[in-house]
């Protein structure tokens, strides 16, 4: 059965499929020998190439696609590389054996908290596309004075460079002096757009923090820099949201093909036979450093700020927050 290029090279965790019509229409890709055009469509039989090299249709179907929950801290890059040297978000995924990491959606460098990767290009499409209209939550510090009038505009819609937007829920979340924390949705991911829409009131965004994207919150537990692959009910509930079947879960791994690390013979003249002492020492096994605490970036708080139950005042006209 022939299907869209870009939908069967997504499926394959190749891209997303937004990322992919770039490619076509950069030339980097050809069907049977000729620069593929957007609307081709393909089946097993078609020879497919980019930049050069093969692509093999059922090659990215051996493994279960696989989604990730990423804590971003500030100071990273939302791309695989950065010709200045700046660490990105990929240098701290682990390694796929097929496929790739795609990020859905971006966060910039000055932002943190949750990133979402898969390997699965359809899912990676369905959720950043806005027709699909899914939640995403900030926690934001502003500097500066919010008042009714300003909450009320941010609501209503506000005119960017690139067309109106708007929150779709606005919630106060306590704060000292000049400094308030809000929790915001947006429903699209257009670039800056939180940062945007309180700028355009005057009003400077100090902190920013994405807290949810669609059902799956920012587990309280995972610390920056650090990834957690979802499992169960919650990948189940992040396919629900966009209305794709949940992939299998893998079969497990069988121990028994792991083979047991061979015993060192013990060093001459480590201890005298029958003394029934041991030397210690050489064969001491060093702990292992895990840096805690150290990748916690500069003035970022204990933990992300959550509105506090029964005390935030929620905005009208806003839509009831999902639970």
């Amino acid at each position: 059965m022939a299907e869209r290029l870009q939908k069967v090279l997504a499926r394959l965790g190749l891209g997303s499929r937004r990322e992919i019509e770039t490619w076509i229409r950069a030339g980097r890709i050809t069907v049977n020998g000729t620069p593929a055009s957007l609307g081709v469509s393909i089946d097993a039989r078609d020879q497919v190439h980019i930049d050069g090299r093969p692509v093999a249709q059922s090659a990215g179907t051996a493994d279960t696609p696989r989604t990730l929950v990423y804590h971003k801290p500030a100071g990273e890059l939302t791309t695989r590389r950065d010709e200045a040297g700046r660490p990105t978000v990929f240098d701290r995924l682990p390694r796929l054996r097929l496929g790739r990491w795609i990020s859905i959606g971006r966060l910039d460098f000055n932002t943190s908290g949750l990133l979402l990767l898969t390997t699965d290009g359809e899912l990676a499409h369905r959720l950043m596309h806005p027709s699909w209209e899914i939640e995403r939550e900030y926690a934001v510090r502003v500097l500066g004075k919010v008042d009714d009038a300003v909450i009320g505009r941010l609501l209503a819609g506000v005119e960017l460079a690139d067309g109106q937007a708007a929150f779709s829920s606005i919630l106060e979340a306590g704060g000292q002096g000049a400094n308030h924390w809000y929790h915001v949705i947006v429903r699209e991911g257009r670039n800056r757009e939180v940062r945007r829409l309180w700028e355009s009131q005057g009003i400077q965004v100090s902190r920013l923090i994405r807290v949810r994207y669609g059902p799956v919150p920012l587990p309280a537990g995972l610390r920056a820099g650090r990834t957690r692959e979802l499992e169960g009910s919650e990948l189940a509930a992040l396919y629900a949201a966009v209305r794709l079947p949940a992939p299998r879960p893998a079969a497990p791994r069988s121990s028994a093909a792991r083979k047991p690390a061979a015993r060192k013979a013990p060093a001459r003249g480590a201890g005298k036979a029958g003394s029934g002492r041991r030397t210690a020492g050489s064969g001491a096994t060093a702990e292992r450093r895990t840096g805690r605490g150290s990748n916690r970036a500069q003035g970022e708080p204990a933990a992300t700020p959550r509105a506090p139950s029964g005390r935030g005042r929620a905005r009208k006209g806003a839509p009831r927050r999902a639970r």
